[in-house]
Order: C-alpha cells, then structure tokens, then sequence
C-alpha cells in the first residue's frame, strides 16, 4: 500500500491491555500497530499466541494516525501496518509521511 492510499484508508487499531493504541518499539522508534482488515489482525494475535483474548480496536483513517496520532507519542514514531505479515509495511517518522514537526532523519550519514 502506497502512503497516499494508506492516508486515504482506514485501518483497524487495537488496543493494549492499558485500552492505549497498541504500539511497539524496535530501534528507538514506536510504532502504531495498525492493520487492513479483521483477518490480518486475527493472524497477528494467533502469531502472538493470544487468539484467545478479546482484541478491541477501532477504525482509524491512516493519515489521522499519521498527522494526529504520531505526534503524540514521545519520542520518534510510526506505523507499522499488518506488522507479521508478508504484505506489511513500515510508514517511519520521516520527512513527506509524518509532519515536520516529528520527523527525523534515519539515514546512517553522519
């Protein structure tokens, strides 16, 4: 999924167990777990092993977790869209996908 359609579309977020967005954090930056659809979600939790447990989540447009959500968080953030999947795509806290303000630089020159 390109940025512009993943701005444009609406994904599902779960929650924690504390009924925050669901995040992880890999490499110093927290990621917004999101997901396409109910199915997707459902791999997710039977991978983590907690199919059992009732999953809550709610509808969030993309470019709202991007422009809004994001900033929010400390520190730098993204999303990570069908994380566990072989479809799933990273939307980092760079400069053109999160606002300016949040952004920063991942490349390796120093």
């Amino acid at each position: 999924m390109l940025l512009g359609e993943f701005r444009r579309t609406a994904v599902l977020v779960p929650f924690d167990e504390y009924g925050s967005l669901w995040t992880a954090e890999q490499n110093g930056v927290r990621w917004i777990c999101a997901f396409s659809d109910e199915e997707t979600l459902a791999r997710f939790a039977r991978a983590r092993g907690e199919a059992q447990r009732e999953w809550t989540y709610r509808t969030i447009l993309g470019a709202r977790l991007l422009d809004v959500m994001v900033p929010m968080l400390p520190g730098p953030a993204g999303v990570a869209l069908d994380a566990g999947s072989d479809e799933g795509m990273l939307f980092p806290p760079a400069e053109g996908i999160v606002p300016d303000a949040v952004a920063v630089d991942l490349g390796g020159d120093a």
